[in-house]
């Protein structure tokens, strides 16, 4: 097989690639008489069909397979034997005027570039650090309370207000005509938690039960509802039922409830500042990862293969498309999303993909078994049965691929961390929160 490599422009490259005739005229042969054994043609007997018969039915779609079989085992070598990495797949094209007794395809593709990483001790990372402090505690607890909290009925006298359970019958109407889900009996929510819209809430609060009231509601422009969403409708509300909430004390009784081992309001505290601890933990990775992969992308020069950011495209497609049926949108798969949209996007993440594996492989940056096993443990850490949960991990190999890639990208951020001009900031727990 002769082979010549061309550089076209950039990442693009051709290869031609002579096959004789000989070779694919054997192969086709070899598999026509293989079909021949097994093909079943009216008028004969199976495995009986004459060969000149066989090859007229299926003569030219055997060729054409062997033909595309033989041209990428050729290329795969070609490929192989240059120590090209190719990205995506080859163009291939026949060649007009190949010398007597043989075929000639020229292949065009792309390789995956050499990426250029600058010096990463010029390169600034915002780092960020938090703590769990006895608020952030305290609004865990009051959360977990509310939780379990209990409803007893208030006295007829009493007005609806913040924290109390409503027992309410409503009907709303647009221009005078009832519309779906505008109408409901028996109908409880909490006042003052955001479970209705707002003007609904205004006008219950305050209200005593055996009152009525009639009030106008303006539905936001994209309320989830779209046959209402951006009109105002007329409601008439009846307040049925008034319950005040009745929050459990902070004791041992609570503790043991949600199954803290000593039984202890210390107990439970300091289960609280555990969780929400690792919870701290894994947010500050993520933000700070994101800070270093930034401060990487920006130090590193590399030009992109196309077919790359294509795949990558077409993937984020797929997954938006996926979105739009879960979501319920009719003809998701149908629906017209210019993929402009998402090149930004593709383009980042292949980008990234390349530094980050270049980084890996200069600086032997791989997972080893040993943190493998110890991101598992601490996922599993705050499960009931940790055992059962790393025993998922392990069995099966793309889930443990997911860790793997966690693993690296964190041996990446504490590579380029510790080259880079640090700038350490503390950040409060709420704000930390708010980020995600």
């Amino acid at each position: 097989m002769a082979v010549t490599v061309e550089t076209l422009e950039k990442l693009e490259r051709k290869i031609t690639l002579s096959l004789p005739l000989t070779t694919i005229q054997t192969e086709v042969d070899a598999r026509l008489k293989r079909l021949a054994r097994t093909v079943k043609m009216d008028g004969f007997r199976p495995g009986k069909v004459p060969m000149s018969v066989v090859a007229q039915r299926y003569g030219y779609s055997v060729q054409y397979e062997v033909l595309n079989d033989k041209v990428g085992e050729a290329f795969a070598q070609a490929a192989n034997e240059a120590n090209l990495r190719v990205a995506g797949q080859p163009r291939i094209t026949e060649k007009d005027g190949a010398p007597e007794g043989e075929v000639t395809f020229d292949a065009v593709f792309e390789v995956f570039p050499e990426v250029k990483i600058g010096d990463l001790s010029t390169a600034e990372v915002e780092k960020l650090s938090a703590e769990v402090t006895d608020s952030a505690i305290d609004k865990t607890v009051d959360i977990l309370r509310k939780q379990r909290r209990t409803f007893a009925q208030r006295a007829l006298a009493a007005a609806a207000e913040d924290g109390d359970r409503v027992t309410v019958d409503f009907e709303g109407k647009i221009d005078g005509e009832p519309f779906q889900g505008g109408k409901a009996e028996d109908f409880q929510f909490l006042v003052g938690e955001g479970q209705m819209l707002k003007e609904f809430e205004d006008a219950v609060r305050g209200m005593k039960s055996g009152e009525s009231k009639t009030f106008p509601l303006a539905f936001p422009e994209d309320y989830h509802g779209k046959d209402v969403a951006g009109k105002t409708a007329d409601f008439m509300v009846t307040v049925k039922k008034i319950e005040a909430a009745h929050l459990p004390e902070v004791n041992e009784q609570l503790a043991k409830s949600l199954g803290i081992a000593d039984g202890t309001v210390e107990g439970l505290r300091a289960d609280i500042k555990k969780n929400l601890e690792r919870e701290v933990k894994f947010r500050l990775l993520a933000r700070n990862k994101q800070a270093v992969m930034d401060a990487l992308v920006s130090k590193a020069e590399l030009d992109l293969p196309n077919a790359s950011v294509q795949a990558e495209i077409a993937r984020l497609l797929e997954a938006a498309r996926a979105d739009l049926k879960q979501r319920g949108i009719k003809d998701a798969d149908k629906a017209e999303i210019p993929e402009d949209v998402f090149r930004p996007q593709a383009e980042r993440r292949v980008r990234l993909g390349l530094v980050v594996a270049e980084l890996v492989r200069a600086n032997n940056l791989q997972a080893k078994p040993e943190q493998l096993k110890a991101h598992v443990d601490e996922l599993a850490a705050s499960y009931e049965k940790p055992e059962d949960v790393v025993r998922w991990y392990f069995s099966d190999r793309n889930r443990l691929a997911e860790v793997e890639a966690v693993v690296i990208e964190n041996n990446v951020t504490d590579f380029v961390l510790g080259q880079a001009k640090v700038n350490d900031k503390a950040v409060s727990f709420d704000e930390l929160m708010g980020q995600a």
